[in-house]
């Protein structure tokens, strides 16, 4: 359930709502080009600024929508460890098959904070866990490999999405456990592959799917070499998805140019401006996409 190619699906916006409609076609796109697992509400699917309904009904829609053909792992964290026990009881409650949970953000908690909050949520609700470690939203603070190695102990807290940026924590969190790494950074998928990284959690899965699912499948199989043709491949791309302006800023851009979603966000995120979007159209269309 845990490795391999899965999207950070956006949440697409139409007239300040969401648009369910848009998100059932984005979804039948992931399952077409044989995604191997779909993850709503997180950052790319802009968790901040929904409500605590409408991130219910986004999570409770594309379980519905996906029908059970690839696991959901819907986004379910929060930096109030009441709220994300709440948000991980309603994802079970409505079928999906795992939830992410960031690090709490902003209240800067200790390590024994983490590790009291991930196990309260583990030992609430029975649903499998993935850990989403990602400093750069937290202010800087972020779990470290032996709190990681703790909370694996913890039978349904099963992988960890590592998004620090640093291939130095991938290592260690491989070398004191064995709980599954799946990469937070496209352009980082190979390389934390090669210290035991089973996948990723991509954004630039949104509009090339299948190319992820490529390079994932030839990591899982071992090869390497043919793995690397496609990290070639998929570099600027991610860079620039990753790179242009704060994620999902540019995915949704890319998104809208490619008339797959609008590229409606929500205050206080707002479109790409013009002279990068112009980069962003080069990126497309040397990589094949105009």
């Amino acid at each position: 359930m845990f490795t391999g190619a899965m999207v950070a699906l956006v949440t697409p916006f139409q007239d300040g709502e969401v648009d369910f409609q848009t998100l059932d076609e984005l979804i039948d796109f992931q399952l077409e080009n044989g995604i191997d697992a779909i993850v709503p509400v997180g950052t790319t699917g802009e968790s901040p600024t929904l409500s605590h309904e409408e991130h219910k009904k986004v999570i409770e829609r594309v379980v519905k929508s996906v029908g059970g053909k690839v696991p959901v792992i819907a986004g379910a964290g929060s930096n109030s460890t009441a709220e994300a026990i709440d948000l991980t009881s309603f994802a079970k409650k409505v079928g999906a098959d795992a939830t992410l949970q960031v690090c709490p953000y902003y209240n800067k908690p200790t390590q024994e904070g983490f590790y009291e909050h991930f196990k309260a949520i583990a030992e609430e609700v029975d649903l499998p866990i993935v850990l989403y470690n990602i400093p750069g939203r937290c202010g800087g603070t972020g779990l470290a490999p032996e709190t990681v190695a703790r909370l694996a102990e913890i039978e349904n807290i099963v992988a960890i999405k590592e998004a620090s940026g640093k291939l130095d924590m991938a290592s260690e969190i491989a070398t004191r456990c064995d709980i599954t790494i799946v990469s937070g950074d496209d352009s980082l998928t190979l390389p934390i592959a090669s210290v035991g990284g089973k996948g990723v959690i991509s954004v630039v899965a949104n509009i090339v799917p299948a190319d992820v699912k490529a390079m994932t499948d030839l990591i899982l199989e071992g090869d390497f070499t043919s793995a690397l043709k496609w990290h070639k491949k998929l570099f600027a791309l991610s860079k620039n998805l990753l790179g242009l302006a704060t994620n999902p800023i540019p995915i949704k851009a890319a998104m809208s140019i490619l008339n797959m979603a609008p590229e409606e966000l929500r205050l206080p995120m707002i479109p790409l401006e013009e002279s990068k979007k112009a980069i962003l159209k080069k990126t497309l269309r040397d990589y094949g996409l105009l």
